[in-house]
């Protein structure tokens, strides 16, 4: 669709509703007050390093009030280091609180027992997927897991600086001929952040696209910093109508890395937008 100014207004004005009055989005109420976004094809997740600096209890009570049922956990919330039993236990928090503990990380794998341990964790935790970060070496043994075990592995993207997988292309080039449980975790910020549209890209590799984090960047290079979405420069209809004319069946995931002190303000905002984007497009 195209966007008009009146679109455009009305569009703004439907995200910044849709943050405080989910109501307004063409999605329902579930029994238990959580919102349905209903008839897409995909689900909208938080990234739990959006709060890196709350407890686990307050990264699941600020999912539930932003009404999204889709939660991927850092290990400063689900910590590598605990016993089967602990990862178990704290897993069964997310999903007591309606919330599908879908994936884990960013989880770095530069050893094979690093990897044994990534795949064991997700496993106890009941997650769907990592999203990981496997020295190149390592990715046939990788493979090997994801048809081991069903769970399938989301190669991250860090932009400039990251010296093993700085776009898509680079994670994708890699694993193309391995399982299709090998495939990436797509993040539009490092995208945007190396010079590559990210619209264009993660069309390019649908593919393979398992994961992805949703977030708005002001600058178009390695300097550019994380935003409320819809302030920044990426172009989130657009973005939005490719992946609904792709028929992307995954998560999209909010990693809203601003305001790591006081983040609610601005996610509400930025989940509203995107909310009140997909009410005009979907």
């Amino acid at each position: 669709m195209r966007f008009s100014r009146r679109n455009f207004i009305r569009l703004t004005g439907a995200g910044l509703l849709a943050a405080n009055g989910p109501s307004l989005f063409a999605g329902t109420y579930a029994g238990d007050g959580k919102i349905a976004d209903a008839g897409l094809p995909f689900d909208l997740g938080i990234a739990s390093y959006t709060f890196r600096k709350f407890s686990l209890e307050d990264a699941i009570a600020m999912t539930v009030r932003l009404k999204i049922n889709k939660l991927c956990l850092k290990s400063m919330h689900l910590p590598l280091e605990l016993t089967p039993d602990q990862i178990r236990t704290e897993a069964a928090k997310v999903k007591d609180a309606g919330i599908d503990l879908y994936g884990a990380g960013v989880i770095y794998m530069s050893t094979v027992e690093e990897v044994d341990h990534a795949f064991a964790y997700a496993g106890y935790a009941g997650m769907k997927v990592i999203v990981g970060v496997p020295e190149h070496a390592l990715l046939e043994y990788c493979n090997r897991k994801v048809k081991k075990t069903g769970i399938r592995l989301a190669i991250h993207n860090h932009g400039p600086g990251d010296e093993q997988y700085p776009s898509p292309e680079s994670a994708y080039r890699l694993i193309r001929d391995m399982d299709p449980g090998m495939g990436l975790c797509v993040d539009i910020g490092h995208t945007l952040r190396i010079g590559a549209d990210p619209v264009a890209e993660t069309a390019k590799y649908m593919d393979r696209v398992l994961d992805i984090h949703i977030k708005d960047e002001d600058k178009a290079d390695e300097t550019g910093n994380t935003c409320e979405i819809g302030h920044g420069i990426i172009d989130i209809p657009g973005f939005l109508e490719m992946l609904l004319q792709e028929k992307y069946s995954h998560v999209v995931s909010f990693e809203y890395e601003k305001d790591e002190d006081d983040p609610m303000a601005g996610l509400a905002e930025s989940v509203g937008y995107v909310r009140g984007v997909l009410r005009m497009i979907a």
